[in-house]
């Protein structure tokens, strides 16, 4: 009753992982509602709020001539998109249970199992909740603007990319939030508000002057929403971003947080938050 089993094969142990994930990333999506449907819904309703809000900005600031030739809230929802995504993302992994958890009592549950499922429910809920809104989009108010898109597959990539950007970051934060929670909490926050400007959904990278340039330029997600603009419109060339870049960041900044992550699961202790 008490023993644990263990797969005698290495695809035995790949399914047993694979299981964990998926009950785990179950047990997330529904962290924010019981019911995961309503979970799902409520995430499209902010997508559709955060549409609307810069829709409506530009309209009122007179910078609808500025965005890309083609469908206009395509462009808004090309910069809305990613950065959900990878702020969501940030935010899920940086606040995934750590070693002192205590789910981390019953095994074979570990922090891998429990950051994988992070990263993977997010996906799911943001992906979900992006194909529906386009969807609707696409039958109740501009029917064809799906098949408008140049490089959907471009698009899903940099969709990934801003995702796994977001997550290499988060692990930064996890890695460190236990040595100090409260100013790692705060960069945080700033990170995720700066990214508000910095990311440059608002605007396209070849219309910034050098100096604007160089203020975002060092922002990953900054080269994934452009690139992504890229794919989705047949008359805009990024000029001035590269994928490349947010890809290398992201596999820097993952193996940075990973290495952080195993020094500090072996020195972590549940009493740091009492002394703190």
């Amino acid at each position: 009753m008490f023993q644990q089993v263990r797969p005698r094969t290495a695809a035995g142990g790949a399914v047993n992982i694979l299981e964990l994930v998926y009950h785990n990333s179950v047990r997330s999506v529904r962290k924010t509602h019981s019911n995961a449907v309503m979970a799902i819904g409520m995430n499209m309703l902010q997508t559709v709020v955060f549409t609307m809000a810069f829709f409506f900005m530009f309209q009122m600031l007179g910078l609808k001539g500025s965005a890309v030739r083609g469908d206009f809230l395509l462009y808004i929802m090309t910069g809305i998109f990613l950065y959900m995504t990878h702020s969501k993302t940030l935010g899920a992994v940086s606040g995934a249970e750590g070693a002192t958890s205590a789910m981390m009592q019953h095994a074979p549950m570990n922090t891998a199992i429990s950051i994988l499922s992070a990263m993977l429910s997010t996906l799911y809920i943001q992906v979900l909740s992006f194909l529906a809104v386009l969807f609707v989009y696409d039958v109740a108010f501009n029917p064809g603007v799906i098949s408008e898109i140049h490089d959907p597959i471009g698009v899903i990539l940099m969709l990934c990319l801003a995702w796994f950007s977001g997550a290499a970051i988060g692990m930064c934060f996890l890695a460190a939030k236990p040595w100090a929670p409260t100013p790692i909490g705060i960069v945080s926050t700033i990170y995720q508000r700066a990214n508000m400007i910095a990311s440059g959904k608002m605007f396209l990278a070849n219309t910034l002057p050098p100096m604007m340039l160089n203020l975002f330029d060092w922002n990953p997600l900054f080269h994934a929403i452009d690139q992504a603009r890229g794919y989705a419109f047949v008359n805009y060339f990024p000029r001035n971003s590269d994928w490349e870049y947010a890809l290398w960041v992201g596999i820097t900044l993952m193996m940075v947080g990973l290495m952080g992550e195993f020094v500090t699961r072996r020195n972590v202790s549940a009493s740091w938050t009492a002394r703190r």
